[in-house]
């Protein structure tokens, strides 16, 4: 939290309400996924490139390397120096290079080279976790999901829409506070509130239209 001080009030039903509508009219058309994919199995890529990179980076490396290699044959038939040499400026691409050769090959071997649409099958992919799944699950296949990232996390906990420490319980909580029709829309419209407005650091809370609902704001005023 920004205060310092715990915020330990999650909104009720009317205030969480209030927070939707003001989202609907901040952030009307965001129902799609940030980054660029055309198949499953791209998000899928798109999605474990983007942990710790930005998606403007990440959809600059994909539309490049789409264009060459864009299913799990690919990619499993593909030596990890070259899947390297192609992502290596997302962060953390030796690691990331591995989980898309390793889930490639388990997408072939288990899946019969179809990306899964549940969660439980979703997280046995390398690089695979929760997020990514929902992500996923989200945007490839239409499934109400909310995945919570690192703004999501910030932004929902800030407001009172959730109050955890850890993305698990967030999810929870946002799971269990949030219209369930509404999840995969919000999840987008928290994202962009959290890039232009609830900011990690210096939030630019007095231009922010939901300030006289979020609970950070009041515990600092």
């Amino acid at each position: 939290m920004i205060s310092g001080k715990e915020v330990i009030v999650i909104l009720n039903k009317k205030q969480i309400n209030e927070v939707i509508e003001r989202l609907d009219n901040l952030y009307p058309n965001l129902e799609k996924s940030f980054l660029d994919f055309t198949t499953p199995f791209e998000l899928l890529v798109a999605t474990i490139l983007s942990a710790q990179c930005t998606d403007v980076r990440v959809n600059k490396v994909t539309n490049h390397m789409f264009k060459y290699a864009n299913k799990p044959e690919d990619f499993s038939k593909m030596d990890i120096k070259e899947i390297e040499d192609y992502i290596k400026t997302c962060g953390l691409y030796k690691n990331k290079a591995k989980n898309i050769k390793n889930a490639s090959i388990m997408l072939i071997r288990e899946f019969d080279g179809e990306v899964p649409s549940n969660m439980k099958d979703l997280i046995k992919l390398p690089g695979v976790g929760r997020k990514t799944a929902n992500v996923v699950m989200s945007n490839a296949f239409g499934i109400d999901a909310i995945a919570v990232d690192t703004h999501v996390q910030r932004v929902s906990n800030r407001i009172g829409l959730a109050h955890s420490k850890d993305v698990l319980n967030t999810e929870k909580d946002l799971r269990k506070n949030l219209p369930k029709e509404k999840w995969s829309k919000l999840h987008h419209q928290i994202i962009a509130h959290g890039r232009k407005i609830c900011k990690a650091r210096n939030p630019l809370c007095e231009e922010c239209d939901l300030r006289d609902l979020c609970e950070d704001y009041k515990e600092r005023k």
